[in-house]
């Protein structure tokens, strides 16, 4: 007794692809690079450091022009998360300097919102006068201690 024959479906537009014969030589390989959209854009957050005025926390034109360069750079970067660090000068109490370095941060940072920035990516913390960026009792070391910092965090 014969088998019945069987056929097999075999769909007209699937297309039979041929695999590229491997060549004999070897090519010349360059290193990967990331494209352009892929590649997480640098900035340097210490250059950006804002200053202020003796008892003040308002920010000045150029500390708005830092804070809008780190606002642009955070969406390319949409993993990144900063810190932004208040300091004061040695005038006045321990307390008053926290308190003062704390609402620069805070003027920092509420800019920073303004700007698009989600809260969720921004800390604040006050260090008041206790890590002076130039010691010293002159006029000119103070100026420079009335700062924020920014560090990127993990």
């Amino acid at each position: 007794m014969e088998k019945p024959k069987t056929e097999v479906y075999k769909p007209e537009s699937a297309p039979v692809v041929e695999k590229p014969k491997e060549e004999t030589k070897l090519k010349e390989t360059k290193p990967e690079t990331a494209k352009p959209e892929e590649k997480l854009a640098t900035i340097e957050l210490a250059s950006l450091r804002i200053q202020f005025a003796f008892d003040d926390y308002t920010l000045s034109g150029k500390a708005k022009v830092n804070l809008e360069k780190i606002a642009s750079w955070m969406p390319k970067n949409p993993t990144a998360k900063i810190q932004i660090e208040g300091h004061a000068c040695e005038i006045g109490t321990n307390e008053y300097n926290i308190a003062l370095g704390e609402r620069r941060a805070n003027s920092g940072k509420k800019y920073l919102e303004g700007l698009g920035v989600s809260p969720a990516r921004i800390s604040t913390i006050s260090y008041g006068e206790e890590r002076p960026l130039e010691p010293g009792h002159t006029e000119e070391a103070r100026a420079k201690n009335r700062r924020d910092e920014f560090v990127q965090i993990k």
